[in-house]
């Protein structure tokens, strides 16, 4: 393992999650005795906790297998650096170009709206129609650098 980062969600995401659903169990609770009292609680805050680890299930991992050429995963997708032409960091002030009007329909794309710069790599497989990836990452340069580009 050269490079292995997960794509956790921003901290303050957790509070405000289980702000709403509390809000949203008292709204159902509304002073019920019983069972309608502390039911809502314990059915609902245990959403906020699966859809936020969901959302940070993404990894990006640059891994090396013996003496073969470095391989970044992102996902299931897989990419040997020997097909990597050139790569670019692109930082959180160009994604929004990147991912506009200059986005390739045929490029591979793993974006994440929490993390604010991706790592461009370019392609150079002619079997491959996929001219480009972008991925997201917070250490773009590292990600650059364990890939030996």
């Amino acid at each position: 393992m050269l490079y292995r980062e997960r794509l956790w969600v921003p901290l303050w995401w957790w509070p405000v999650a289980f702000a709403v659903t509390a809000l949203l169990a008292a709204e159902i609770h509304m002073g019920a005795p019983g069972l309608r009292a502390w039911l809502p609680y314990v059915l609902l805050l245990p959403i906020p906790v699966w859809v936020l680890l969901w959302l940070s299930r993404h990894r990006v991992e640059v891994t090396r297998e013996g003496s073969a050429a470095p391989e970044l995963r992102s996902d299931r997708a897989h990419l040997p650096a020997t097909f990597v032409a050139r790569a670019a960091d692109v930082p959180a002030s160009a994604k929004s170009a990147a991912l506009g009007r200059q986005l390739d329909p045929a490029a591979y794309v793993q974006h994440r709206a929490w993390i604010g710069s991706m790592v461009l790599l370019v392609l150079d497989d002619p079997d491959d129609p996929t001219p480009y990836w972008l991925v997201s990452t917070r250490r773009p340069d590292k990600v650059i650098a364990a890939l030996g580009l």
